[in-house]
């Protein structure tokens, strides 16, 4: 879940270059990783009072990157002339790499601790597949929390169709398909009352990427106005209240009902928050343009951001391994001290893995890989009908990579 941002010039804010020209929504990325990691701990190793109670459905972490994403991508290829191919191969570059080397170290862990490991959910895996198929074993059999990434890749894939469509390309377009993506998820959570099955509900609800587009197109249309110059209706820090608000009004709701049940806050933790986190995003890339500090966007904060997405895919194996070694703590000092050591050994983990795999990989892939093709000369004017032209996304018909 990483992506490049690109912005505007501000007058008197330090020269940004590449994927820290939204330097805030970096900062974001390390948040909404870290309360994924929390969800985890609470669930897997043992709560810790108040803590978990406001992580409890922390799972709402991944809309955010859906959202994040498209928003991101919208905004950094909005006006670029990207042929499809390269924007892909750059998408590739950038999660596939850690994707394997993550999913290797996954299994290798289950081996260790004498799991059956099945050769079908890690070649659906490695393929990014694996979130359409509603198995299980398929979902988590690779590297369970990569299952978000075969969502993303298709996002990926149709990005370039969704940056053509004319509703997209206008204000008023983008008005009524944001409305629309917040009210089809509400629908979505109501139509799993259709849906018996609670293992079935969970995957239609929760993995499939069908459901899940409706954030990925949120964030895009988001990010395509404010590129334009809407300004949402918060600022950055009422957003963040605004968040952290919902997340407190699911401590009542879980306690009422059950999670096994369709209108439990469990799926409508994921579903209903996109328009929230819409907010959220729209207000910190805001802040950054306008040159205005947000105490997101500091050297820290932005390294944490660039580690954030090996967290992601690294922290619920080093939970796996730690509970397998030293078993589920029974006191809350215990289980603190626990929690401490897998943030600690993750995070560290998550940086040499962006240091010596995740980054020089995506470098090296990238310069292996299709370019965008050289402006023509003066004497030589393009011509974008002619035979073999590439297909590009552009300002008029689509946004690049």
């Amino acid at each position: 879940m990483r992506h490049r941002a690109a912005s505007p010039a501000v007058p008197g804010s330090p020269a940004r270059t590449g994927r820290d020209r939204l330097p805030s929504l970096t900062g974001l990325r390390f948040w909404a990783a870290l309360v994924v990691v929390l969800y985890h701990l609470s669930r897997q190793v043992a709560p810790l009072p108040g803590l978990s109670d406001m992580v409890w459905y922390g799972r709402s972490g991944v809309t955010f990157f859906f959202v994040l994403s498209g928003f991101v991508l919208a905004w950094t290829y909005d006006g670029a002339r990207v042929p499809a191919t390269v924007f892909l191969w750059r998408r590739f570059a950038r999660i596939w790499p850690l994707l394997a080397v993550t999913t290797v170290f996954s299994v290798g862990v289950w081996l260790a601790l004498g799991k059956a490991v099945s050769a079908k959910a890690v070649v659906a895996t490695l393929l990014l597949v694996h979130a359409w198929i509603p198995d299980p074993v398929i979902l988590q059999g690779g590297n369970p929390a990569a299952w978000s990434l075969s969502d993303e890749a298709w996002f990926y894939l149709i990005f370039p169709a969704l940056m053509a469509l004319p509703a997209v390309r206008s204000a008023r377009g983008r008005r009524w398909i944001g409305v629309l993506a917040c009210g089809g998820a509400l629908l979505v959570w109501l139509g799993g009352s259709l849906l018996t099955d609670a293992s079935v509900r969970a995957w239609a609800l929760d993995y499939l990427p069908l459901t899940r587009t409706l954030q990925f197109l949120l964030g895009v249309v988001a990010g395509l106005a404010v590129k334009r110059g809407w300004r949402p209706p918060v600022s950055l820090w009422p957003a963040v209240a605004l968040v952290i608000g919902w997340h407190a009004a699911l401590i009542p709701w879980s306690g009422a009902v059950p999670d096994s049940l369709w209108y439990s806050p469990y799926s409508a933790s994921q579903l209903l928050s996109a328009p929230l986190f819409a907010l959220l995003v729209a207000a910190a890339a805001v802040a950054d343009v306008e040159g205005r500090a947000t105490g997101l966007g500091g050297p820290w904060a932005i390294r944490l951001g660039h580690w954030s997405f090996a967290w992601y895919l690294i922290h619920e194996i080093v939970i796996r391994f730690c509970l397998a070694e030293y078993g589920r703590p029974e006191s809350v000092s215990s289980t603190a001290l626990l929690w401490a050591l897998v943030i600690a050994v993750s995070l560290l983990l998550s940086a040499c893995a962006y240091i010596w795999v995740e980054h020089p990989l995506e470098r090296l892939l990238r310069a292996k890989g299709p370019r965008v093709p050289a402006p023509p000369r003066r004497d030589e004017p393009a011509s974008p009908g002619a035979p073999g032209a590439p297909r590009t996304l552009s300002r008029r018909s689509g946004a690049g990579s």
